[in-house]
């Protein structure tokens, strides 16, 4: 690859161009950072402590807090550095690594989602077959699937999208390297390869987003079904986490991607990208432990037991 196709550098965008407000957009993203960090980090805490808590469901959990807290990590602290020294710059590498771990993670999330749809599902509709279906060895396997899913899928699109010559500057209209914006760098004869692979992503997303909506079909159709309150309310208690957390990564998402080409500006890229990839993993902790009794006993007991360390 040529220098004039591949710069040494790329220009991020910037939230503010007057240094009071860079210094403000920095102590926001810092304070959200620690907010993201505490809060998932007590749930892999709470979870990896607790015998109570080593149950399937709480094992994906712990894998979706360690998902959150690395998708976050990749793009935040670099937009913070970036705001507090008054640059936009990012270099080569770093923008390739920024791109192939952040889609690692976000990848690796969505197919995590679906798996705990399916363990919800069995919990509810398959109460029986529960312990066969979902032993020890599976959930791990199941784990390691979603992982593994989401390095392929990164791999796949870093290889094809740093492959392509980048005719038409080094500017990125985000705020950290999104594939979506480095392909608007290409020339349009190396496109359509990037587009294809994008169909394939597509087609996958929305078949686990299908699984998704059935599995929650058939889970209300059998809550709906149960003789007790006691019985619909619990499982609803288990189930709407969940939902909310889907419901949000994905009506972000949705919007990020697919809304009309007619509604795209600078500004509104920008808020969209920082609600689907900066707010759900500091808000996630908080929808799962909300109306989580057992998680949170976990965590009181977690913090009683920190601060007994430290009188």
């Amino acid at each position: 690859m040529s220098n004039s196709s591949s710069p040494n550098d790329f220009l991020l965008l910037t939230f503010a161009d007057t240094r009071e407000l860079q210094l403000l957009h920095f102590a926001l993203f810092l304070g959200i950072y620690l907010a993201a960090l505490l809060a998932n980090g007590l749930i892999i805490t709470a979870v990896a402590c607790h015998h109570r808590l080593h149950t399937p469901m709480y094992f994906f959990l712990l894998n979706l807090a360690l998902l959150d807290l690395a998708s976050i990590s990749t793009t935040v602290p670099k937009s913070m550095a970036n705001s507090l020294r008054d640059t936009r710059t990012i270099s080569y590498a770093g923008c390739a690594a920024q791109v192939l771990v952040f889609a690692i993670f976000i990848s690796a999330e969505y197919s995590l989602l679906t798996v705990m749809a399916y363990d919800r599902f069995v919990a509810i509709c398959r109460p029986l077959h529960y312990g066969t279906l979902m032993g020890t060895r599976a959930c791990v396997k199941m784990a390691a699937a979603a992982w593994a899913t989401g390095f392929v899928s990164a791999m796949l699109h870093i290889a094809n999208t740093f492959s392509l010559p980048l005719c038409q500057g080094n500017v990125v209209d985000q705020f950290f390297c999104e594939i979506p914006q480095l392909l608007q760098l290409s020339c349009s004869d190396f496109y359509l390869r990037e587009v294809g692979l994008n169909v394939v992503s597509a087609c996958l997303f929305f078949g686990c987003f299908i699984f998704i909506v059935l599995s929650y079909v058939q889970i209300f159709r059998a809550v709906l079904r149960m003789p007790s309150e006691q019985g619909r309310h619990k499982a609803f208690s288990m189930c709407l986490p969940h939902l909310a957390v889907v419901s949000l990564f994905n009506s972000s998402s949705f919007f990020a991607y697919l809304k009309p080409p007619s509604m795209s500006s600078p500004a509104l890229d920008l808020v969209v990208a920082v609600v689907y990839s900066v707010v759900p993993p500091a808000v996630n902790p908080l929808i799962y432990s909300m109306r989580n009794k057992e998680l949170q006993e976990a965590l009181r007991k977690l913090v009683t037991q920190v601060q007994r360390k430290h009188q």
